[in-house]
């Protein structure tokens, strides 16, 4: 409205110009090079008029010929980068979609129409991703950093293809390299602090961490927490090398988090070990009304050196009042109360959770009191069949892996700070009796009872896997090594004089043979079988007892037999002392002395067997116990 008006004024004004001079007419003169020329003004004016719009026109004219190829040619760019931009959206498109065909196509064609333009790359790299063309992925983010302006947007993409892949160096050095060009991004500080935690590397990612709180890319509470597990972790692993360095870590971990129980309990352990027992107590009690734990209750209990079980009760119980409403603090004081051989306290302390709150280290510590108190078995047993079924205490648990000892990442995912004191959570495919012989074995692994003295070695068979391969022993007599075959050693009976009393100790009935393939070369080292032909079975007489006096009588020093593996698969190898010995029949009672002769064959004790003689008394001197004689048929 507004052009119509101004174009109508204009219209008006020059009409009324025109009209001016038509209405004072006039001469017009020119003289110019011979020329003689006379007008009125007004034609003049309208000529000049005329002239002057056929000079611009024909200007026109001239300059859109003379910019005509410029022109068509931006005409041409414009149409391209049209189709570019259209490819580039549609391709977007498609890669959010998951279609890598149509990805791929527009790709193509946005890198024909835009071959400079970064999004570009970053279509055809999200295509070739959606692809599985890793090789063609890398490739592109790697031409970006070339460019100053993509070079940031290289390193990312290297360092999540990376990071795909599995090759946590790489994308560390991305990372950094990402860093040092602009530290202010939060993506790359973030990484590189993740990667870090996840190598273990405690300075560097303390490091980092002042890094993102610096530039404000991280809230102050989570800057404390992090930084008290990081240096909660490095105090734990320098606990026992470095103690002065520990103790630094370890109370500046308790300052920035008083709940963290491995800082406190590293801390507590050195102070009472340096004899500091008050502020080992005030760490352990800073910590223990926000987080009780085992570990902190025995710090507490053995805080002061040289204090009696009674006196650990006593500090166990002021430390049980500050957090009474937590299942820790009856357990530790029947821990300690136990200890003390105070076992009514210490059923008094486990009676509020037998109810509702027994678990299974609740059970386990009432079977201790029955063992303790009145030796019950059965008690015991009841106890303990009720901790099976009992439910499980609190660990260390971290993506779902339970461990005895708390670590500041997470064995797993690596992620910082994963582990909690939480009851576990089990699986639920596992059967009932998986879980309840896991329960069980735990159980025993951790309330079996002492193993009492069992029986000698010479008065029950042991129980020795097969070796294949020879075995050397010392001798009894004269420590000379002996090489014993896997085959047992067979000896035809022959008449041997009367058996000296002096040389019976013991008496095995119905020994007969001896396998090679059911005993092992150890066993076959230690008894050697005297066997009887097939062709003449005889009947097996009855044991003989041998007085005690007799059994215990020192037997004389005999010369050593030395088998070679050719001697000893041949029963003609054996040398006349080893027949000697081996052949000497025991004596018989008076009912039995006509019939077949009892063969004698020789046992020493095994090496394991702590040996329970009367009359062993070379343990002192360090020499190989006595043999003991056995009569066979």
């Amino acid at each position: 409205m507004i052009r119509l008006v101004v174009y109508l004024l204009f219209i008006a004004l020059v009409a009324s110009g025109l009209g001016w001079l038509a209405d004072r007419p006039g001469t017009l003169n020119i003289q110019w090079q011979g020329y003689d020329i006379e007008t009125t003004v007004f034609r003049a004016t309208v000529m000049l008029a005329v002239a002057t719009a056929a000079a611009i026109f024909l200007w026109s004219v001239l300059r859109t010929i003379w910019h005509s190829p410029a022109a068509i040619g931006q005409r041409i760019l414009r149409r391209r980068q049209k189709r570019g931009l259209e490819a580039l959206s549609s391709g977007l498109i498609a890669v959010g979609a998951g279609d890598k065909a149509l990805a791929t196509r527009y790709a193509l064609q946005a890198r024909k129409a835009l071959p400079h333009e970064p999004l570009t790359q970053i279509l055809r790299a999200q295509a070739a991703q959606l692809s599985g063309d890793r090789a063609t992925a890398r490739r592109i983010f790697d031409s970006m950093l070339t460019a100053p302006d993509t070079e940031q947007l290289g390193l990312r993409g290297l360092f999540l293809e990376a990071e795909r892949e599995g090759e946590s160096e790489a994308a560390r050095q991305f990372a950094e390299r990402a860093v040092r060009a602009n530290s202010k991004l939060g993506w790359s500080s973030e990484a590189l602090f993740d990667l870090q935690c996840k190598q273990k590397d405690w300075a560097d990612a303390l490091e980092t961490l002042s890094l993102l709180k610096r530039n404000g890319l991280i809230e102050k509470p989570a800057f404390d927490r992090k930084r008290a597990v990081l240096l909660a972790g490095q105090a734990q692993d320098a606990e026992e090398n470095a103690a002065d360095k520990a103790l630094t870590l370890a109370m500046e971990a308790h300052a920035l988090a008083p709940d963290l129980v491995p800082a406190a309990a590293v801390a507590a352990r050195i102070l009472a070990g340096r004899g500091q027992t008050g502020k080992a107590a005030k760490v352990i009690q800073k910590t223990w009304t926000r987080a009780p734990h085992p570990d902190l209750a025995t710090a507490y209990a053995y805080a002061r050196i040289g204090d009696s079980p009674r006196d650990r009760l006593n500090r166990v119980r002021q430390l049980a009042a500050l957090n009474s409403h937590s299942i820790e603090s009856p357990i530790a004081i029947a821990t300690t109360a136990i200890e003390a051989r105070l076992f009514d306290e210490a059923r008094e302390a486990l009676q509020p959770l037998l109810d509702e709150r027994l678990t299974q280290r609740v059970a386990t510590l009432m079977a201790r009191i029955e063992a303790g108190e009145s030796d019950d078995k059965g008690r015991v047993r009841e106890w303990l069949a009720r901790a099976v079924n009992a439910a499980r205490d609190p660990a260390w648990t971290a993506d779902g892996v339970v461990a005895d000892r708390w670590e500041p990442v997470s064995p797993v995912t690596g992620a910082l700070d994963a582990f909690q004191w939480r009851v576990p959570v089990e699986n639920r495919d596992s059967s009932s009796a998986t879980v309840l012989s896991e329960r069980l074995e735990e159980l025993l692994a951790i309330s079996a009872p002492k193993p009492v003295n069992q029986e000698p070695a010479a008065k029950a068979a042991p129980e020795v896997a097969a070796q294949p391969a020879p075995v050397r022993r010392e001798d009894a007599v004269d420590a000379e090594a002996v090489t014993v075959r896997p085959e047992p050693i067979k000896i035809t009976p022959q008449p041997a004089p009367a058996a000296k009393p002096a040389e019976v100790a013991a008496v095995k009935p119905n020994v007969t043979q001896i396998d090679a393939k059911t005993i092992s070369p150890v066993q076959r080292a230690s008894e050697v079988s005297i066997v009887k032909p097939a062709a003449k079975a005889e009947p097996q007489p009855e044991a003989i007892p041998v007085p005690k006096e007799v059994a215990a009588a020192p037997r004389p020093a005999e010369p050593a037999v030395a088998t070679t593996p050719a001697a000893a698969s041949s029963p003609a190898a054996v040398t006349p002392a080893a027949q000697a010995k081996a052949a000497t029949p025991a004596p018989k009672p008076a009912a039995q002395k006509t019939g077949t002769d009892a063969k004698i064959f020789v046992a020493p004790r095994a090496p394991d067997d702590p040996g329970t003689d009367e009359n062993d008394d070379d343990s002192d001197t360090g020499a190989f116990p006595k043999r003991i004689y056995r009569a066979v048929n």
